[in-house]
C-alpha cells in the first residue's frame, strides 16, 4: 500500500517537487491565517466604509499596477531566489507591523500602507513561483502538480487559516501576524531546498535570462505581448478567464447581502456558502488524477463553462439557503477543476523564458476582470435589485460560451512546447 506521501506527491515527481509544494502550503497557512486577521485589524480601527473597502482593493491594486513588471523580471532572474527575496520582504513587513501593534503605535494608514506593501512583494513571489513548476514537472504531471497545490491552498488558505487567524486575533491583535511572518520565513528555507535552481533558458534570440537583463523591463513586457497576441490558443485562454472573471465578480461583489438579505441566511449562513464552496473544491483537487485519466481537457473545460452559466441561473432563480450551498459546493468543484485544467494547460503552451510575462498577464487579466466585474455589479444590483446581477452573469457567461465553444477544441490539441525540456528526475 503506497504511502500517504506516495499518495500526495507521488516520488516520479522528483524531490524539488516535494519541497516546491512544502513550501506553498506553508506559506498558504499564513496567507489563510491573514485572510481573517487582516479585515479584523482595519475594521477595530476604523469604522468608515471607505478605508474597509480599501483593504479590499489593497488586494488587488499591486497586480493592476506591477503585475506585468513582476512577470517580466521573473523571466530575467533566478526564479527561486526571486521567490525567496520576495518572501522576505513579506516577512519585513509583517515583523514591522507586529512592532507597531506591539507597542501601540499602529493605525489604520501604517495598517493600509502595510497591506498595499505586502500585496505587492505577493505580486512577485505569486509571478515567480507560478513558473517554477514547469520547470521541475514533466508536461504529463503538470496537472496532478497544480491539482495538488490547489489542495494545499484549499486546506491551508480557506479551512485551516481563518479560523486560526480569527482565534490568535481575539488572543492579541499581533499574534496572527506573527505566526504568519513565521509561516512565511519557514517557506524561504524550504524552498531554498530545492537542488537544482531553475533559471530561464535560453530566449529566440540566445540570450539568458540573466544577460537579457541589459535590455528595459518594458522591452521584455511589449516582447511577452507580441507573444501572447501571435499566439492564438493562449491568446483565447487568456482571455475566456478575463471574460468569465468579470461575469463571476458581478454578483459576487454583492455576495454578502444576497446571502442576508434576498436569502435571509445571516452572517453565519454567509460564512457556510464560502465553506462549501472550499468543500467542493478540495473534493475537485483530491480527484483530479482520476478525472484527467479518463475525461480529456476539452471536455473537462467545457462541462465548467456550462456549470458557470447554469450556476449563474441557479442563483438567481432560488430563495432558499440550502439550495444555495449546494450550488456553491458544485461551484467549488468545477472552479477549482477549471483552475487546474486551464493552469497545465497555459504552463504546457508557454516557453519557459516567457512563463512569467505570460502567466503575470494572465493573473492581471483576472484582477482586472475582478475589479470591472465588482464595479458593474454593485451598479447593476443599486439600480434593478440583488438578483440583477445573477441574471446580468448569466446572460454573459451564456454569450461568452457561445463565442469559445469551439476554440476550445484548438486551445487544448495544441502541441505543447515543454516536451522535449529535460524535466528534474527522481
Amino acid at each position: 500500500m503506497p504511502s500517504i506521501g506516495e499518495l500526495v506527491a507521488p516520488r516520479r515527481m522528483g524531490r524539488d517537487f516535494r519541497w516546491l509544494l512544502a513550501s506553498s502550503w506553508t506559506s498558504n497557512v499564513g496567507d489563510g491565517v491573514a485572510l481573517a486577521a487582516a479585515p479584523l485589524l482595519i475594521a477595530s480601527m476604523t469604522s468608515s466604509p471607505i478605508l474597509v473597502a480599501a483593504g479590499a482593493i489593497l488586494q488587488f491594486l499591486p497586480w493592476l499596477v506591477f503585475g506585468l513588471h513582476a512577470g517580466a523580471i521573473a523571466d530575467r532572474f533566478d526564479r527561486r531566489r526571486l521567490v525567496m527575496v520576495a518572501n522576505a520582504a513579506r516577512a519585513v513587513v509583517l515583523l514591522a507591523l507586529c512592532a507597531f501593534l506591539i507597542t501601540g503605535g499602529a493605525n489604520i494608514w501604517i495598517v493600509l500602507a502595510s497591506a498595499f506593501l505586502y500585496g505587492t512583494a505577493e505580486v512577485f513571489v505569486d509571478t515567480a513561483g507560478s513558473t517554477l513548476l514547469p520547470m521541475l514537472l514533466k508536461p504529463a504531471d503538470l496537472g496532478l502538480g497544480n491539482a495538488r497545490l490547489q489542495a494545499g491552498y484549499l486546506v491551508a488558505n480557506q479551512f485551516a487559516g481563518p479560523p486560526l487567524g480569527a482565534f490568535l486575533f481575539a488572543a492579541g491583535h499581533a499574534w496572527p501576524f506573527l505566526l504568519e511572518a513565521v509561516c512565511v520565513s519557514l517557506a524561504i528555507v524550504l524552498i531554498s531546498r530545492i537542488a537544482r535552481t531553475p533559471i530561464p533558458p535560453r530566449d529566440a534570440t540566445g540570450t539568458t535570462g540573466s544577460s537579457a537583463a541589459g535590455t528595459k523591463v518594458h522591452t521584455d513586457i511589449a516582447e511577452g505581448l507580441r507573444w501572447l497576441w501571435r499566439n492564438p490558443p493562449v491568446r483565447m485562454l487568456v482571455l475566456i478567464i478575463l471574460l468569465f472573471n468579470v461575469t463571476w465578480a458581478a454578483p459576487w461583489g454583492v455576495l454578502v447581502l444576497y446571502a442576508t438579505e434576498h436569502l435571509h441566511m445571516g452572517a453565519v449562513g454567509y460564512g457556510m456558502l464560502t465553506t462549501a464552496s472550499a468543500t467542493g473544491g478540495l473534493l475537485a483537487t483530491l480527484s483530479f488524477g482520476w478525472l484527467e485519466r479518463h475525461v480529456s481537457f476539452a471536455t473537462m473545460m467545457r462541462v465548467c463553462l456550462s456549470l458557470e452559466v447554469m450556476m449563474h441561473l441557479a442563483f438567481a432563480l432560488t430563495t432558499q439557503g440550502w439550495i444555495a450551498l449546494l450550488i456553491m459546493f458544485v461551484f467549488g468543484f468545477y472552479a477549482f477543476v477549471w483552475g487546474t485544467i486551464s493552469t497545465t494547460v497555459r504552463q504546457r503552451l508557454v516557453p519557459h523564458e516567457l512563463q512569467g510575462r505570460v502567466s503575470s498577464v494572465n493573473s492581471v487579466g483576472v484582477f482586472g476582470g475582478m475589479v470591472i466585474g465588482q464595479a458593474l455589479g454593485g451598479v447593476i444590483a443599486q439600480t434593478w435589485g440583488l438578483t440583477a446581477p445573477w441574471w446580468f452573469a448569466f446572460a454573459g457567461a451564456a454569450l461568452t460560451l457561445l463565442f469559445v465553444w469551439r476554440p476550445i477544441s484548438q486551445i487544448v490539441s495544441a502541441r505543447p512546447v515543454l516536451d522535449e525540456v529535460q524535466a528534474n528526475e527522481p
